[in-house]
């Protein structure tokens, strides 16, 4: 069955990751101690006042999530309700007022909904990818939380997060450059982080290394995570992750770690020493965007450690992406019950 909703007149196979507007966004203000109710407005705009300590001392956090037409024509979003807590944990992390997580994935469905003709339809490989974001706006110069905040949620359609979709790449581990600190942030979504790898992610891009791997700031002994998502590895029938306070936690790799282990295989989030690449069978980097994107070569100092089938991607994280690919898009039966559906 097809969807019955009238698609926006875009090229959805040829999508890039980007920024193209739709119609509504949904924005909550928080003032004197609550949150409002949210509103549907078609700016894309903001009235920033210049002393926001969002733009001072980096008051914000953010999230990304998906939305999906499944083969029989529903909308559904995957796994919601674990941004909603993610976004909470980031946010009491630097003093923003919580949002409620059942608010949270309400308003989630209000933008998909509102916006539902932009949702890419099945089988284009294209999503709909939600940001939610909330910041400090109420002046202040001094150092310390806002007095007003503001929460928006908007979608896009989007294509893969690499031009190449799921096609290996190879990285590099840099070890000049830290994205977090020990006992920092690095495990809660703040702009801070990602500002801090932009660094290290262009000194790999100049070498020709699309991706970066870092290791953990403080023994640069461990793996910590890649420039833009989680590292698994498989070894035999093992899931590898690492456990790391510096690392955000990703609900792309619980998802598949909860995947693998339905497989059959065994799942360990353990320290992960640099050492161990030497062992690894399959390497991929993990996330909302790219879902897994498989990593064919990795380079360590002077050596070079090869993963996967050279050109294509290894066995198990092919069968692992298949398998959350499938689900997200209804293909699959959600055993799981991660998908939210839309509604419309």
């Amino acid at each position: 069955m097809s969807s019955k909703i009238k698609k926006a007149d875009l090229d959805w196979k040829n999508l890039p990751f980007d920024y193209h507007k739709t119609d509504y966004n949904i924005r909550f203000h928080h003032k004197d101690g609550r949150w409002s109710g949210g509103e549907l407005v078609e700016s894309e705009h903001i009235n920033l006042h210049m002393a926001a300590p969002a733009i001072h001392y980096g008051q914000q956090a953010f999230e990304g999530l998906k939305a999906f037409e499944t083969q029989d024509g529903r909308i559904v979003c995957f796994r919601p309700d674990e941004n909603g807590k993610r976004l909470q944990r980031s946010s009491e992390r630097i003093y923003i007022p919580v949002f409620p997580v059942e608010t949270f994935t309400d308003a989630v469905r209000t933008v998909i909904k509102a916006n539902a003709k932009y949702v890419p339809p099945y089988g284009t490989g294209a999503s709909m990818y939600l940001r939610p974001v909330v910041f400090g706006t109420g002046p202040r110069v001094g150092l310390g939380p806002a007095s007003e905040y503001l929460l928006i949620i908007f979608g896009t359609p989007v294509g893969p997060y690499y031009k190449g979709g799921f096609t290996p790449v190879k990285a590099l581990v840099v070890e000049d450059y830290d994205r977090a600190a020990p006992q920092g942030v690095g495990d809660c979504k703040v702009g801070g982080n990602y500002a801090a790898g932009l660094g290290g992610g262009q000194y790999g891009k100049n070498l020709g290394f699309p991706v970066v791997l870092y290791l953990d700031p403080r023994e640069k002994k461990y793996i910590d995570e890649f420039s833009t998502s989680n590292f698994i590895a498989v070894k035999g029938n093992t899931y590898i992750t690492p456990r790391s306070e510096s690392i955000l936690p990703s609900i792309t790799n619980d998802s598949l770690a909860v995947i693998a282990a339905d497989m059959g295989m065994k799942v360990e989030k353990r320290q992960v020493e640099i050492s161990e690449l030497a062992d690894f069978d399959e390497v991929g980097a993990v996330g909302t965007a790219a879902v897994i994107t498989p990593v064919n070569q990795i380079k360590f100092r002077d050596r070079e450690y090869t993963f996967g089938k050279g050109d294509a991607a290894g066995e198990v994280i092919t069968k692992l992406y298949k398998r959350l690919t499938g689900i997200q898009t209804g293909d699959d039966a959600d055993k799981f019950g991660w998908l939210h559906e839309i509604a419309v």
